[in-house]
């Protein structure tokens, strides 16, 4: 029985990323959508854009576009289905990609409101096409960014969109706290300047400490290849690619830090998650960043 399902069609002639814990100034494509009855529909939209990075300037020839599929109604902590396929700017299936940070892609899921995060990794089925199961815990819109590495291209970063249905709740008020629990972990933010400046490098530090004794943490395991993993997203009206920052853990650091080196293109607030392998299980902790 055929299901009618919504497909997002972004044509998102990426931005090359010279380095993940970079993010670029230039703004994100625009976003086309259609109705489909089939997971196969085709769009002739292209994209073209220049992106610019901390780094200096780099022309962007090669475009890829990511095609979301998904189911008609998404309905709050139901799984929804969803079909990602990467294709080049003339609507032909992107097949070959290399592993990065021990996975083909890289799907960070996260609510507009940015109260909602999640990072999880689709399969991929061949032929450009990638299939993954995802619950929205709530009613509202979502954005999900598609981070992956076409072969011998640059790492390169959809923007997607997703709506649940339902009446979205109440966004609560940003919370600057510096010092959260997680489950059996006690987690301090520190940075290494006072204030956070637009476009001034600062290191963003984790403190994690054992709840049941005050002691740092010991049994951090690498996660995906690194010692830790930082997402940070601008809080924006309508999340574009400028605003996603993904930034990878310094080495050598000592038990319970984990250390990251980011800057920030524009100001505003900013929310954080850090995420870490404590003894196999991935502790995710977030925390509001203001930025001058």
């Amino acid at each position: 029985m055929n299901r009618l399902v919504c497909t997002f069609l972004i044509a998102s002639n990426l931005f090359l990323i010279q380095s993940c814990s970079q993010p670029p100034t230039s703004e994100d494509t625009s976003a086309q959508t259609e109705h489909t009855n089939d997971h196969t529909a085709s769009d002739n939209s292209s994209g073209h854009h220049h992106g610019s990075h901390n780094h200096g300037t780099t022309e962007n020839s090669a475009t890829t576009q990511a095609k979301l599929t998904a189911p008609a109604e998404i309905k709050p902590n139901e799984p929804a289905a969803l079909v990602i396929d990467i294709q080049d700017s003339e609507g032909k299936a992107v097949a070959d990609f290399e592993i990065f940070q021990e996975k083909i892609m890289h799907l960070i899921v996260v609510s507009d409101d940015l109260q909602f995060y999640d990072h999880i990794h689709p399969d991929y089925k061949e032929n450009g096409r990638f299939e993954v199961e995802a619950t929205f815990p709530q009613a509202g819109n979502y954005t999900l960014f598609s981070d992956y590495k076409p072969s011998g291209q640059n790492e390169q970063v959809s923007v997607l969109q997703a709506e649940v249905s339902g009446n979205s709740p109440t966004t609560p008020e940003v919370d600057l706290n510096r010092s959260k629990t997680f489950d059996d972990t006690e987690v301090e933010l520190t940075l290494s300047q006072p204030t956070l400046k637009v476009g001034k490098e600062v290191t963003v530090m984790f403190n994690l400490k054992d709840k049941a004794n005050n002691q740092a943490v010991k049994n951090l395991q690498p996660y995906l290849g690194e010692l830790g993993h930082l997402v940070i997203v601008k809080n924006s009206s309508s999340l574009t690619r400028a605003d996603y920052i993904h930034a990878h853990a310094l080495k050598d650091t000592s038990d319970g830090q984990v250390h990251f080196v980011t800057s920030f293109p524009e100001s505003g607030k900013y929310k954080a998650w850090g995420q870490f392998n404590r003894n196999g299980k991935i502790v995710t902790a977030d925390f509001w960043l203001d930025v001058q």
